[in-house]
């Protein structure tokens, strides 16, 4: 059905050829003015709707035919209109093609801005934290979103137990019981957006048992204050040495709960020893409290098999969190919980109030991922083109930084790289690599009390650069100072 074929009284002829009917109501009283005025004025208003971005590029406008029967004047009067503001650069036409908003007004309706956070376009950028995005493996998810797609029963895209879906649950499980050696238990696991969801859970668990302080390792996850914060729980600071976490710092702080990275601690690189692993158990169940293990690269060791989880020693006094952020991408906001019996009530009533569980498609799709084994090989895949990454960049910081050494275990996404003295200090070399457009981050910003450095001691991320990208990027770096 035509508009000319709708009641004279309902403008929404319109809607069907590409846009709203409110924005051809604007043109109403302009179509009621004076015959002699009528054409200037609908010329005029038609005009202000593409400037003011009622109508944005793009939008195809109705046939003169429609628009005049939907305003009630001559169709005469529209192709006048028409012609007019294609003639200035407002529409465009083409013959057979309609009448279409063009794109050459510049809007004044507000667009979006991006906040997400992007590589700055520095010639080099060796910030960590982000994986190669263009591993995620396409193929292979588009054709588990359309096996999901097909077998997803009904009821699943209803309100989700806010733990997630159970297939899901048991799928995470027992590959993290295989991978990670955790002891999990499908009715502690609880489906999140991502490690910073799961730590802001356990912020919320933590402050509904009295805690007020959690202790966080330094140098550390910067993101760990402002996430325990929002829940109302302040983060203490506490010193690593060489075995991990110090264990006197620690028992002087009176927190009863703290937050670790011990298969490979974030930034200096280092695996906690087994035995500070176990008097950090024997510390929890002395002053019962938790220990919160962030395994956010676990599964990403070059020397060696990874060493298991922490909470597999202990699953009553550790909270083990974990996500696809480093392994498919970041942007997917999939992680996972395993929480003990203490705080599982209260970890899943604040999941449930906070957005009343995970999307059940996404649930179901990665579900479908990891039972079917394409989990498991992303996870190759990326062990592979990290470790020849990874070598790539020790070699090229041999070759141009003479004297340079790498610490840490051979794992993860980054490395830390401590220069000789000759190249800093620290700021001065961090201004100079800056302006050849080299991002780089020292270690000490990842501290919570900054100093200055003779030496130059960096932390470099090198999973999201090719081998040539790296070495690039390097001689670069090393020819900035």
């Amino acid at each position: 059905m035509t508009a000319s074929q709708t009641n004279p009284d309902d403008h929404t002829g319109a809607a069907r050829t590409g846009t709203g009917s409110a924005a051809w109501e604007l043109l109403l009283p302009a179509a009621s003015a004076p015959a002699r005025a009528r054409g200037r004025a609908l010329q005029a208003a038609l005009r202000e709707a593409v400037r003011s971005g009622q109508l944005t590029p793009g939008t195809r406008l109705p046939s003169s035919r429609d628009l005049a029967a939907d305003l009630g004047v001559s169709r005469g009067l529209i192709t006048e209109t028409y012609e007019q503001l294609t003639a200035e650069g407002y529409l465009r036409s083409g013959r057979g093609a309609g009448t279409w908003v063009g794109g050459a007004v510049r809007s004044a309706r507000p667009r979006a801005h991006d906040l997400a956070p992007r590589s700055p376009g520095a010639r080099a950028d060796f910030v960590p934290g982000t994986p190669d995005l263009s591993l995620f493996p396409r193929a292979a998810w588009a054709a588990a979103q359309r096996g999901v797609l097909a077998e997803l029963p009904h009821q699943d895209l209803g309100y989700p137990d806010p733990r997630g879906l159970p297939r899901l649950r048991t799928a995470l499980a027992e590959l993290l019981a295989r991978r990670r050696g955790v002891v999990a238990d499908p009715e502690r696991l609880v489906v999140v957006s991502g490690v910073a969801q799961a730590t802001t859970l356990l912020g919320f668990a933590l402050h509904a048992r009295g805690m007020r302080t959690v202790g966080v390792e330094d140098p550390g996850s910067p993101q760990h204050n402002a996430l325990y914060a929002a829940a109302g729980v302040a983060a203490v600071p506490l010193p690593l040495d060489e075995e991990g976490l110090a264990l006197d710092p620690l028992r002087a702080s009176d927190t009863r709960s703290v937050v670790t990275t011990p298969a490979h601690q974030y930034p200096t690189g280092i695996a906690y020893s087994a035995r500070r692993r176990a008097e950090l158990l024997d510390w929890a169940r002395s002053v019962d409290g938790f220990v919160l293990e962030d395994d956010y690269d676990g599964d990403f060791r070059y020397d060696r098999a990874p060493v298991g989880a922490l909470q597999g020693l202990d699953p009553e006094r550790v909270a083990y969190a974990g996500s696809v952020s480093k392994s498919l991408a970041p942007g997917l906001r999939l992680g996972w919980l395993l929480v003990p019996e203490a705080l599982a009530d209260d970890v899943v009533e604040r999941k449930r109030t906070m957005d009343l569980g995970h999307p059940t498609i996404d649930q179901a799709l990665f579900a479908r991922f990891v039972e079917r084994g394409d989990y498991d090989r992303q996870l190759r895949r990326c062990q592979r083109a990290y470790r020849e990454r990874r070598d790539a960049l020790v070699a090229a910081l041999e070759e141009y930084f003479p004297g340079s050494r790498v610490s840490g275990i051979a794992a993860g996404l980054h490395v830390i790289a401590l220069l000789p003295k000759r190249f800093g200090p620290e700021e001065d070399f961090l201004a100079r690599t800056a302006a050849a457009g080299v991002a780089v981050r020292l270690l000490s910003h990842c501290a919570h009390a900054r100093g200055e450095h003779d030496d130059v001691r960096l932390v470099l991320g090198y999973a999201h650069l090719s081998p040539a990208r790296i070495r690039e990027g390097v001689r670069a770096m090393a020819e900035a100072v």
